[in-house]
């Protein structure tokens, strides 16, 4: 178990973005898809990627790997063991969908929090209306779960609240021989859909939709191997972003692309509106100083933001509220009701609601808080400390490896007194 001690900071300098993890975990899986060598460079290196690997590996893909660089030979055949997805509700519903184009049976587990927190029942109703057999082995809706197809082109429903079923028969049904109809209750997480599209789109899938709520797939995608380099991940930058806006510091990040289709691009234009002062400097990004304005905010685009605007909600001015959020009951946490009891800890003016809260500015005092085995809670928590009064404890950090590994690291080039807490280890 690793604790971070963590004291009031104030950070300069730049700081360089880990690779996205949605855009590493969707070229991983349309590698193995492809026909013949894909090379993936500035992979991110995290527990999830590595279980997606070892996932590939096991249908049958031949993964050659160098630091962060990748090199993958596509194959796509009967699993040979069963898939443990990890803590990923990604490869889950991904490996989950894809299993059923397979004449034969697949059986994907993960660990507790997939197995208890990660409902799968949407996208087996999906694959049993496209002919596969489809099984909660336990019969709750969740991992693990048993998958024989081959589906067959056709109609499904699901109820899309969670992006990431969508996405997955998004991708299996590209791969049919012909059209497929998936009808969508509740369309959200709509920039997530939007960023499976735009991978399958650019390998040569027809894809059309009616307001995401209704989607044909014409099938027959089949494509080379590609090359592809991994950009930043802005839902990572979130956390450098909100460190230098309430320490009140002067922060460049580098490693994005400005231009790209990731989802949690926006929170850099909420932050704006709060009274950010952010701006592109080509292809680097410059925060300074800012005097923060609270407002209401629908979280539902950029869900993986909803715990550091919660922070960040603490040092804005007036009271700043959370909406459309519900999603994020059902992540690796439930983050809207753990990180409103973790930031109460530290003496926040906050109130939960359904789907959000309510947030008074505060000022804030140390405590000894828990990440509840989730990164981003983790991470959040990590950055509201750096401007608490006093030495803050975050136990349970280690999950931040699933999607920034170098965060102590960066965060200390940069100034944060950050460090391992050897004695509560």
């Amino acid at each position: 178990m690793n604790n971070f001690a963590i004291h009031p900071s104030k950070l300069s300098g730049k700081l360089v973005i880990p690779p996205s993890k949605s855009h590493s975990l969707r070229a991983i899986v349309f590698a193995m898809l492809g026909q013949g060598i894909t090379r993936i460079d500035n992979v991110l290196s995290s527990t999830d990627c590595d279980a997606l690997l070892q996932a590939i590996s096991i249908f049958g893909a031949n993964v050659q790997r160098q630091g962060n660089r990748l090199e993958i030979e596509g194959h796509f055949g009967p699993a040979r063991d069963i898939i443990d997805a990890g803590n990923s509700g990604q490869i889950l519903r991904f490996t989950g969908a894809l299993a059923a184009l397979l004449p034969s049976y697949t059986e994907i587990t993960g660990d507790v929090s997939v197995r208890t927190r990660r409902p799968i029942k949407p996208l087996l109703g999906a694959l049993r209306d496209l002919g596969a057999i489809a099984e909660s082995a336990r019969g709750d809706g969740h991992a693990p779960i048993l998958i024989r197809g081959p589906i067959h082109p056709g109609t499904c429903r699901l109820n899309g609240e969670d992006s990431q079923p969508v996405s997955a028969l998004l991708i299996a049904t590209s791969f049919l021989d012909s059209t497929t109809d998936i009808f969508v209750e509740n369309p959200g997480e709509l920039p997530w859909i939007n960023l499976t599209l735009d991978w399958l789109k650019r390998l040569g899938a027809s894809i059309s939709h009616h307001a995401h709520c209704h989607y044909q797939v014409k099938g027959g995608l089949s494509y080379s191997g590609i090359t592809y380099t991994v950009p930043g991940d802005f839902s990572t930058a979130a956390f450098p972003i909100a460190a230098a806006l309430i320490t009140q510091s002067k922060l460049a990040i580098e490693g994005l692309d400005p231009d790209d289709v990731q989802g949690d691009k926006m929170f850099i234009d909420i932050l704006v509106q709060m009274g950010a002062h952010i701006h592109w400097d080509e292809k680097t990004l410059v925060i300074e100083p800012s005097e923060l304005k609270g407002k209401t905010i629908d979280v539902n685009a950029c869900i993986d933001a909803l715990p550091i605007l919660a922070v960040i909600g603490c040092f804005a001015q007036g009271s700043t509220t959370i909406q459309n959020g519900a999603i994020a009951r059902f992540k690796e946490s439930d983050r809207i009701s753990t990180i409103c009891g973790e930031l109460k800890k530290m003496g926040a003016d906050i109130t939960e609601h359904p789907d959000g809260f309510t947030v008074n500015h505060s000022k804030l005092k140390a405590a000894t808080l828990n990440a509840h085995r989730d990164h981003r809670i983790a991470l959040s928590l990590s950055v509201a400390a750096l401007a608490a009064e006093g030495t803050s404890i975050v136990e349970d950090a280690e999950c931040i490896a699933k999607t920034y590994p170098s965060f102590i690291e960066d965060f200390q080039k940069c100034g944060a007194q950050i460090e391992l807490d050897l004695v509560r280890v």
